[in-house]
């Protein structure tokens, strides 16, 4: 492995209902980077959506499509359709559900990514909120083959509208073939996800599915060695989380009130989403021992 990077992480095969995702996010060889819990990889495929109504706490999620349209509906009244180059930014907080449903009546190419972003301890139990971003309110690179933009964070000497809570940076888009861009110089933990195509990093070339993270310290280049989706993410780290089925959390106990207020239905379903849910699963309700993420 090339010294500019300290680990390769190659994405595995999740069910999530009649979705096959890919996730990179949580796994033995990296549990985080930077504040990034999570990491799922949604398409190309042609299908729909249908993700029931489901319980968060304790993150921020960021839903970024590259191709296809989602509908959100969350337990604060929000309903929102997200389409490429658009950021849907809901904050968990102390707890929130949310759905993400496809055109009922239509079937379209779907190609998306979900990203988790852990809350400082500070702000675990912040209140939920939600918001939507247009793509001409995101920040853009576009120069030299780079069409990507900033979702949330700062990089590049650009800030994002999204609601920060800890250094990070998440930048989404496109690289021509040859086009060339770095690892940002001020974030500590740095990490490349090629969604599509393929990139040159150190003297190696790396194909779709894999999450590049980088060693600490420079600027490292990535080229696109074609047409190239690419992520890239990070930030300071903000110590060991605890992962347990869409809960996430600083403290184990939290992670068990958690599961209680979902079997009471204290977390409010989405009004306009409120029929069906996705119950906690029976092989989950033994007390757990989560394992911690860092």
């Amino acid at each position: 492995m090339p010294a500019e990077l300290e680990v390769i992480v190659t994405a595995r095969e999740e069910s999530i209902g009649a979705f096959t995702v890919r996730r990179t996010l949580p796994s033995v060889q990296r549990r985080m980077v930077g504040p990034f819990a999570f990491l799922d990889h949604m398409g190309p495929v042609s299908a729909r959506m249908n993700v029931l109504p489901h319980p968060h706490i304790g993150i921020a999620t960021l839903t970024y499509l590259f191709d296809g349209e989602v509908l959100h509906r969350d337990s604060l009244g929000n309903t929102q359709a997200i389409r490429p180059r658009e950021v849907n930014w809901m904050v968990a907080g102390r707890g929130i559900a949310h759905s993400e449903r496809s055109n009922a009546e239509q079937i379209a190419t779907m190609h998306g990514i979900q990203a988790w972003v852990a809350l400082p301890e500070e702000n675990e139990e912040t209140e939920p909120g939600f918001s939507h971003f247009d793509t001409d309110e995101l920040p853009r690179l576009d120069e030299h083959g780079i069409d990507m933009r900033l979702l949330s964070g700062s990089a590049y000497g650009l800030a994002s509208p999204a609601p920060s809570f800890s250094p990070h940076f998440y930048v989404a888009g496109r690289l021509a073939r040859g086009a060339r861009i770095a690892f940002p110089r001020e974030h500590r933990e740095r990490a490349a996800y090629i969604a599509t195509g393929a990139v040159e990093f150190a003297g190696e070339t790396y194909d779709a599915g894999r999450l590049l993270v980088a060693a600490a310290g420079g600027e490292p280049l990535l080229t696109a060695a074609r047409d190239t989706e690419l992520l890239l993410l990070g930030g300071e780290p903000i110590g060991k989380r605890f992962m347990w089925w869409n809960f996430v959390s600083s403290r184990k106990e939290r992670i068990e009130e958690a599961k209680e207020d979902w079997l009471a239905q204290r977390i409010p379903l989405p009004p306009d989403d409120d029929r069906e849910f996705v119950p906690l699963p029976p092989d989950l309700r033994p007390k757990p021992q989560p394992e911690p993420m860092s």
